[in-house]
């Protein structure tokens, strides 16, 4: 069995570098998914509320036979409950569905700027953590301004920050920033939805090495030493993303994937959310 990296976070935990992703993945289906993904290796397993599904993903970790404390499991609080009461009920409500007594990593899953309660569920996402309900807390689609915020006003430092990001938005200043204040890097819709995979450069680059281009996008997250959440309900497919640890891009292959940048995002601009 692969032997998936971790990363070390800011908080003394560590979090698995290849993870398991269930957006849009149908609650019915859900568990199959992760119990497929657990036989085939994964033990990283990334939920939310918004995504509908949290039942499937605690009823899969269940059926896996394995013990709770062997799979990573992250969810997220939704934009529309930020907010200090209301990011503790949301919290309060994932682990009921999960069936879970604590989560590994808990995220704000926006920052909806415009609706400007972000601070106040950080605050209620620092007391969680203090009472050792989620192991970790962080962040997702947060721009380095949001980071910036919290610096300020708060005084726990997000181990994780969740951003879009894939060859055509690679998201430099986030990630600089997150390594320079020690917060760790998750890439969600790490193949653009799938958009990139028609790319020209990423055929040849898999055709070089022998695998495919959907493989050497994840390899290439992971040699930026990102954490990465593909997903897919195909066990195929599960199977053929954690299967990316036998070749390595080298310095011209990083430097082809470099020159796709584009800026385009397959989801909201996280300031124009809320």
């Amino acid at each position: 069995m692969t032997s998936i990296p971790q990363v070390p976070l800011n908080d003394g935990g560590s979090i698995p570098q290849l993870g398991f992703g269930v957006y849009k993945i149908p609650e019915a289906e859900t568990a199959d998914a992760v119990v497929a993904a657990l036989e085939a290796g994964y033990r990283h397993i990334d939920t939310a509320a918004f995504y509908e599904n949290e039942r499937g993903v605690g009823e899969g970790v269940r059926r896996s036979g394995l013990d709770r404390t062997d799979v990573y499991v992250t969810t997220k609080v939704w934009w529309t409950e930020n907010g200090y009461d209301s990011t503790l009920r949301s919290f309060d409500a994932s682990l009921d569905r999960l069936g879970f007594d604590t989560v590994d990593l808990f995220l704000i899953h926006w920052p909806a700027p415009k609706h400007d309660k972000y601070v106040d569920s950080w605050r209620a996402l620092e007391r969680i953590r203090h009472e050792g309900r989620a192991r970790s807390i962080g962040v997702a689609n947060f721009h380095t301004h949001h980071l910036e915020r919290l610096a300020t006003e708060t005084e726990v430092v997000p181990a994780v920050n969740q951003v879009e990001l894939h060859p055509w938005l690679p998201q430099r200043e986030v990630r600089r920033y997150d390594a320079e204040h020690g917060i760790a890097t998750e890439a969600w819709s790490p193949l653009a939805r799938g958009r990139v995979l028609g790319d020209p450069t990423l055929d040849a680059l898999a055709a070089k090495h022998g695998v495919t281009p959907a493989q050497v996008v994840i390899r290439w997250q992971l040699q930026l030493g990102n954490i990465v959440i593909p997903k897919s309900s195909t066990p195929a497919r599960i199977r053929e993303n954690l299967d990316v640890f036998g070749f390595v891009l080298d310095a011209d292959d990083l430097a082809a994937i470099a020159g796709l940048e584009t800026g385009e995002r397959t989801g909201k601009d996280p300031d124009d959310l809320g």
